[in-house]
């Protein structure tokens, strides 16, 4: 996986360099096909914003941004963001072929093998 942290208008000190580094690499904990991280920050006036673009595997995209007066609260509440998108895609990833109940064919084909006809229920 490879990991990019960079700055828009602002320099980025190596601490938080380094810190968004540790927080991005845990993310693939929760898919383990991801490819890139990329982790941008801005500052503005009074508030620091953090966006964090995620590319896994089939061209899937995954992207947060959050604004904080403090730049690791805003980078702590992307990665949050991108945590529980992450794990929401891989759970329906991993359940897309299994359905939740049964398919409603087989619920007509259960009334057809037990005999029963609607001119037997009157």
């Amino acid at each position: 996986m490879r990991i990019t942290v960079s700055g828009r208008h602002t320099e980025i000190p190596e601490r938080l360099k380094t810190y968004a580094d540790e927080k991005s690499s845990k993310l693939e904990r929760f898919y383990d096909r991801v490819q890139t991280v990329e982790v941008v920050f801005d500052q503005e006036a009074n508030h620091y914003s953090c966006e964090i673009i995620v590319k896994a595997d089939h061209h899937m995209t995954f992207i947060a941004k959050e604004q904080h007066a403090d730049a690791f609260a805003a980078l702590d509440a992307t990665v949050r963001d991108l945590e529980r998108q992450l794990s929401r895609h891989k759970e329906r990833f991993r359940n897309r072929k299994h359905p939740d109940g049964p398919p409603a064919k087989n619920l007509l084909a259960g009334s057809a093998e037990t005999g029963v006809t609607e001119e037997d229920e009157e």
